[in-house]
């Protein structure tokens, strides 16, 4: 049951997005752990644009959730005025910063810097590689058993769905609405699974599969992105008159590793060596919208050597310094679910991923590597379950970062789901975006509760035609920037990178 806990003191926000659309602000106290509810308290953030149609009309309270797990959420109170038709007015829009994030109290940190340049090759071909991983990864959990162990028990998947219910209960609300987006559709089943009579309505959007939290879902994810960095690959060779990188994807890869064993060798501006230059590209796996742009830091740094474009969209993807999403991440990831506690283990799963995915395996490995050692014994994950839930689900087919059987999967355990299929779509977590066949039926489900025709077999129910590929402009030769620093995955939505 959820905590009882006074209603939210709404005031003015700090944050100019959240000013610009006339939000409310404020904290509501939750139990560190709810097994122990007259113990610690923590403080979510919490933010509200409420709704603006007659009351008549009025359907409830809309909690978010962007993903990660780790990434911020006031910002998407907002997001209710990208539902089309004005449907988004009928609701309270609620973004909060779950525990441990941002603007939450406390706000987790374990050591700054950590994702700085030039780090050592992701890609363990010596020994000594080896070892400067595991001794950083275990350096890491150390870390964070120093600086955040009151908070470390209780950070997982659960602990946050049952905040979403003392948000629900503070804003006296009998049941939420509910919107998430890549790791926060986990969060969605979750909530359902626990509160099943709390859900109204969900709209999930590129569907965690619950079978494969979160070691395996890692090895699902390096295969997945390195299919969609070979169909860029093969896009730059469409456009080579553009890009001037080769005509066939082959000479597009070929090329793209030639920097990776130069960049070994000498990492540029000292700041960039091969693990930068992959995390500088990586959003090209996660949405085509980034494929123009990092085409044009990829030829400018081939053909110019100019740095300014790679160092700025590696610092966008890596933000060193600012530790708070990572170290979330890792106490969420590391306590939801079992992780082996042998190397022996990883060594042989990773190095047989590589051999069919080069991009991002090894990269997937140390993002997740502090859970080798950390202090927190992991639970069981949660055995999800949705039978009379109502849920919209949507998912491009090639979506890498969260598997497009993750979405089957979910739409099996949530009978009274449908599911939206963009066949050939390479963009994760890209709804409310535009697509006019997508989002209409976003608002058609929000209006009036009613689902795409459920279809026979492990299938979607209706389909929708994903945003074509980009088309490169004048004006995408170069990259300045400040163009580069705002290349962003559409949403902060990483997902157990």
């Amino acid at each position: 049951p959820a905590v009882a806990a006074p209603p939210i003191a709404w005031g003015a926000c700090s944050d100019s997005v959240l000013i610009a659309e006339h939000a409310q602000c404020g904290y509501i106290e939750v139990p560190a752990d709810y097994q122990n509810a007259n113990g610690a308290k923590i403080l979510l953030a919490v933010a509200r644009v409420a709704h603006t149609s007659p009351q008549s009309q009025y359907q409830g309270v809309m909690l978010t959730n962007p993903g990660g797990p780790g990434a911020p959420g006031l910002e998407l109170a907002t997001l209710g005025e990208s539902v089309p038709n004005g449907v988004g007015a009928q609701y309270d829009w609620i973004g909060f910063d779950p525990r441990g994030v941002g603007s939450s109290w406390p706000s987790l940190s374990c050591q700054s810097e950590y994702f700085a340049g030039d780090r050592p090759p992701f890609v363990p071909t010596k020994p000594a590689i080896l070892n400067q991983w595991l001794q950083r990864s275990k350096g890491y959990a150390d870390a964070c058993a120093a600086n955040a162990s009151a908070l470390l028990p209780h950070m997982k998947t659960t602990d946050s769905a049952r905040d979403m219910d003392s948000i629900r209960a503070a804003l006296g609300a009998g049941q939420i609405n509910y919107y998430g987006f890549s790791y926060g559709t986990y969060l969605g089943q979750v909530y359902a699974t626990l509160f099943p009579t709390h859900v109204r309505r969900m709209v999930l959007d590129s569907n965690v599969d619950p079978r494969r939290v979160w070691y395996d879902a890692g090895l699902d994810q390096a295969v997945a992105i390195e299919r969609n960095i070979r169909i860029w690959f093969g896009w730059l060779a469409k456009y080579d008159g553009v890009y001037h990188l080769g005509t066939t994807e082959s000479t597009v890869e070929r090329l793209f590793y030639k920097q990776v064993a130069a960049l070994t060798r000498q990492p540029a501006a000292g700041i960039i060596g091969p693990d930068e230059w992959e995390d500088a590209f990586y959003a090209a796996a996660y949405s085509q919208s980034a494929w123009t742009i990092l085409g044009s830091i990829f030829s400018s740094w081939v053909h110019d050597h100019q740095t300014a474009g790679l160092i700025a969209a590696y610092e966008r993807f890596d933000t060193p310094g600012d530790d708070n999403v990572f170290a979330v991440y890792t106490a969420v990831a590391c306590t939801d679910a079992h992780w082996p506690q042998t190397w022996s283990t990883w060594e042989r799963d990773f190095w047989q991923a590589y051999r069919v995915a080069h991009f991002a395996t090894w990269n997937s490995a140390w993002y997740n590597g502090p859970c080798l050692y950390w202090s927190v014994p992991a639970a069981s994950p949660v055995k999800v379950k949705g039978d009379h839930v109502s849920a919209l689900l949507i998912d491009e087919t090639l979506d890498a970062a969260t598997p497009f059987e993750g979405s089957l999967e979910v739409r099996k355990r949530f009978p009274q789901s449908s599911l939206i299929a963009e066949p050939g779509g390479t963009t994760h977590a890209g709804t409310l975006f535009g697509n006019e066949c997508v989002d209409g039926h976003i608002a058609d489900y929000l209006a009036t509760g009613v689902l795409p025709t459920r279809q026979p077999g492990r299938r979607a129910d209706a389909q929708c035609a994903p945003f074509p590929q980009p088309v490169p402009g004048a004006a995408a030769s170069s990259a300045t920037p400040s163009s580069a620093a705002r290349l962003a995955l559409q949403r902060p939505a990483l997902t157990h990178r």
